[in-house]
């Protein structure tokens, strides 16, 4: 993995953590920062991390039009995903939306429930479409 995608897997252990128990997320963020295992892009990590919560709403709204179900239906594993993915695609538009994309399915493989996958990628292409159009053209 390189630093950027260990910062992506911890930032989705981070919201996973957050979403489960409330906690102040500065407080999480201190907690990740202090770990020691493997190279991570420490200001990238708390951009994302610092950023999703105060956007929640935001990147609901975004993503709730993608679902066919309640996005309060999804695991917290999920969430912490798409809540990344969206908020890439939206905030971060120097990374390529399929980078962002990849990305997001390879961590709902490693961390979300069996298939999920299929439901971050749909998502995020309908997202994609939408928010990054002039990379589509």
């Amino acid at each position: 993995m390189t630093p950027k995608q260990r910062s992506r897997a911890r930032v989705v252990q981070a919201l996973y953590q957050w979403l489960i128990s409330g906690e102040n997320i500065k407080k999480i963020e201190q907690q990740f920062l202090n770990q020691k295992e493997g190279k991570i892009s420490k200001a990238f990590f708390s951009n994302l991390l610092l950023n999703i919560p105060k956007n929640i709403a935001a990147l609901e709204d975004i993503i709730h039009p993608t679902l066919d179900r309640d996005i309060g239906e999804l695991g917290p594993t999920e969430k912490a995903i798409l809540y990344l993915g969206v908020y890439e695609l939206k905030f971060q538009p120097e990374v390529p939306y399929k980078v962002v994309i990849n990305e997001a399915v390879e961590l709902a493989k490693l961390y979300g429930a069996e298939g999920s996958f299929k439901l971050v990628n749909s998502s995020l292409d309908k997202i994609a479409l939408e928010l990054r159009a002039v990379e589509f053209s």
